[in-house]
């Protein structure tokens, strides 16, 4: 018996319930997705910048395929898609100067959605 003024209404609370739910799983997805990306870039740009800074002070001194080869394998330890060949590195002793740097892109792939991230690490040993 429905009395007049009252509407019966099945489903409508689910509704609401699983709608911003859905949003809410999607946008954890998205951040699962990106954070690490970006969280291992943060750790990369800190690892070259402090190679960068200590390069030269070390006995005896690191060689630019030494400097290569430690920021190379602070890439693969970070899971950055990088090539031993495309790390520059510039070193110039005489006037204390060290320059590390890399490009290197990350394909995003959000099942619905592709893109690619692009990274551009920089560091040297210049004071500001």
């Amino acid at each position: 018996m429905v009395l007049r003024g009252q509407i019966r209404e099945r489903g409508g609370s689910k509704l609401n319930i699983i709608l911003p739910l859905l949003i809410l799983g999607a946008m954890i997805f998205v951040i699962a997705k990106i954070v690490p990306v970006y969280f291992a870039n943060y750790q990369f740009q800190d690892a070259i910048q402090t190679e960068a800074k200590f390069a030269l002070t070390g006995y005896p001194k690191k060689s630019l395929d030494d400097l290569r080869e430690d920021v190379y394998k602070k890439a693969q330890e970070l899971d950055i898609p990088a090539q031993r060949e495309s790390i520059r590195v510039a070193v110039d002793p005489n006037k204390g100067y060290v320059d590390i740097g890399l490009d290197y892109a990350v394909p995003i792939d959000l099942k619905v959605y592709q893109f690619t991230l692009q990274f551009h690490p920089h560091a040297d040993n210049h004071t500001i």
